[in-house]
């Protein structure tokens, strides 16, 4: 059954990274200072001159919406500014190359490939080491893959006996992936480290490509394009078309596609390709080493992160001394604590703190991120690799893509939240405001939810947020929308950006879930994001997207209906202006309903995705 489901995408290849071009990117630089600039403008005639004074709470609510989302604007701005060219170092031949204070010099680099596991189907893990057994290397090199099974079941154990391969497990589950880790690095010792899932399937170049950047002895890890090789591909627009409508609806298809460029009907259902997020985002972060790890497709420098771990431990326990001292000054009204009970204590304090390479928490990646990057006196660097290296299991229905975002945004804004993270000592400037940009994108949740209600507010009352649909209005408005369009096509010139902003506009009843879960205090969960295609619909998870399109598409009724009728507020240019609108909220809402009645083809040559 397995064997079927992978062999349909096995003949499937990752794409190349996306070119770097010194003539876009000037392009991009002009149009997005240009954006930014005429925003200003926008927001600044929005606050001052446009506010509608008789519903002031709808339209300082807007206004203050739309100042939040170009402050987020600014920050994805500088994120994208500057790229740079795709290159590839040498591989390093021994481990004074990547280690030049190494006690035994002319060794080979030894390399410790980890699959992190709990319950997901022992055949699955087998296809990635048979792939990481597959690895190219053009020196001797000394590889040892090891299977972290925190599930510690029987048939675990005797795929990596057959595989020979390492088999590591433990009494409990302190810490879940990153307890896993923890426990295989006392157990390990190889001088790199690579983070695997359960699903990942290494391809051979791996090693050879990404090894060349330890040559700098500074750099702590390099983060690997994550890629879901079981996508959907869907089908051609012409081909669907042709199919219901005939030789005409084939037509319009070619017509369309020769305007829009290739639309596929079904492709991705989810928006789960990565792309974007690691050829573009995360890539441009390299300039101020500001790329985080993302787990999996990772490789790290033990040195490095056991070295963060011990500095972590020892601030820890002295934190823990000094508390317990104050405590016991405090109660006793002693000046000092004598020499034996502080020894005594301090002993207790080692004892009570946990040694965490990877801090126990659900998003461990960028955590344990934030702590090497704010390492001043060491300066650990990362780097964001251009080319994919490895492939994985796309989220394959809308309740486990629910249960990943959550997961993903939850995470993050605990840091923000409740670690204090952006003002951690060490960190750069432009380290705080691409690790800001990053946890304040995940707030967006709450503006949109103005952006998308705000039309069906005005279609049903007539009530406007501006002071007029005036002439100014739209001198206004439309400039700084072309501008922004504009430079974000050129700014991520390769990659369709549609899909993803409709992804994050849609996206809010999670992003709202999460914030509200963090701001109450309560921990976000470890789920461990299922590999399998859970069955059935999920339209009880899209029933605020459902919310926005009905209420949008009543709303215009009911305001079409008021203008024939006469004798009411709204005006044709507030109707059209705000129908527009919520058409385009609508054809993001659709996507997502659309995601939760997707069904896998049943043909054989598409297996579910």
């Amino acid at each position: 059954m397995m064997d079927d489901y992978f062999r349909a995408f096995e003949h499937r290849r990752p794409p190349e990274p996306l070119p770097y071009s010194r003539l876009r990117e000037m392009l991009w630089q002009f149009l997005a200072v240009m954006t930014l600039v005429v925003g200003a403008w926008y927001i600044h005639w929005r606050w001052t001159s446009s506010l509608n004074p008789d519903a002031m709470w709808f339209a300082v609510a807007l206004a203050l919406a739309e100042t939040c989302a170009f402050v987020g604007l600014v920050l994805f701005v500088y994120n994208l500014w500057q790229d740079q060219p795709v290159t590839l170092p040498d591989p390093p031949a021994t481990v004074e190359q990547i280690d030049p204070d190494n006690p035994d010099p002319g060794r080979p680099i030894a390399v410790d490939v980890l699959f992190a596991t709990y319950n997901e189907e022992p055949e699955l893990v087998r296809l990635g080491i048979l792939d990481a057994k597959a690895m190219d290397y053009p020196h001797p090199i000394d590889i040892h893959i090891h299977v972290l099974d925190d599930g510690k079941r029987p048939e675990m154990r005797a795929v990596a006996e057959e595989e020979d391969v390492g088999y590591i497990t433990r009494d409990g589950n302190e810490g879940f992936k990153a307890g896993n880790l923890r426990n295989a690095m006392e157990q390990t010792s190889g001088d790199l480290i690579v983070i695997c899932d359960a699903d990942t399937r290494p391809f051979p170049t791996m090693l050879v490509r990404t090894l060349g950047y330890f040559r700098d002895p500074k750099m702590a890890w390099v983060q690997t394009p994550q890629w879901f090789y079981d996508l959907p591909e869907g089908q051609p627009l012409p081909e669907v078309l042709s199919s219901r409508f005939g030789q005409l609806g084939g037509r319009l298809g070619r017509a369309f596609q020769r305007i829009f460029g290739e639309y596929r009907v079904g492709a991705d259902p989810f928006v789960n390709d990565p792309q974007m997020f690691y050829d573009v985002i995360l890539r441009r972060r390299n300039r101020v080493n500001a790329a985080f790890c993302c787990g999996a497709g990772s490789i790290h420098r033990r040195e490095a992160v056991m070295e963060a771990a011990l500095r972590s431990f020892g601030d820890n326990v002295e934190r823990r001394v000094i508390a317990a001292e104050e405590e016991i000054t405090l109660e006793s009204r002693e000046r000092r604590v004598s020499p034996e009970l502080m020894d005594a204590i301090r002993t207790q304090a080692v004892e009570t703190e946990v040694l965490t390479p990877y801090r126990f928490h659900v998003s461990e990646d960028i955590y344990t991120s934030i702590v090497l990057h704010s390492d001043r006196e060491r300066g650990w660097k990362s780097w964001q690799h251009p080319y994919v290296e490895s492939k994985m299991l796309s989220p394959q229905d809308l309740l486990t893509w629910t249960i990943q975002r959550y997961k993903y945004a939850g995470g993050s804004l605990d840091i923000m939240f409740n670690d204090n993270s952006l003002f951690r000592p060490g960190l750069t400037l432009p380290q705080r405001l691409m690790y800001g940009s990053t946890f304040y994108s995940y707030l967006g949740a709450i503006w949109n939810v103005v952006f998308l209600f705000a039309p069906a507010i005005y279609l049903f009352t007539g009530i406007a947020p501006v002071s007029a649909y005036s002439n100014d209005f739209f001198a206004h408005v439309i400039p700084f929308m072309i501008l922004m369009e504009l430079s974000m096509m050129v700014g991520t010139w390769g990659i369709s950006g549609y899909a993803s902003k409709a992804s994050y506009l849609s996206f809010f009843p999670v992003g709202l879930r999460a914030i509200w879960a963090v701001m109450r205090g309560e921990k976000i969960s470890f789920p461990v994001t299922p590999k399998d295609r859970q069955t059935g619909r999920f339209l009880s998870l899209v029933r605020p997207q459902i919310a926005v399109l009905v209420m949008t598409g009543l709303g215009l009724v009911w305001a079409i209906g008021a203008l024939a009728i006469g004798s009411t507020p709204h005006t044709l240019t507030g109707v059209v202006t705000n129908a527009l609108w919520g058409l385009n909220n609508c054809a993001a809402m659709a996507g997502m309903i659309y995601a939760a009645l997707w069904q896998p083809p049943t043909s054989t040559q598409e297996a579910p995705a």
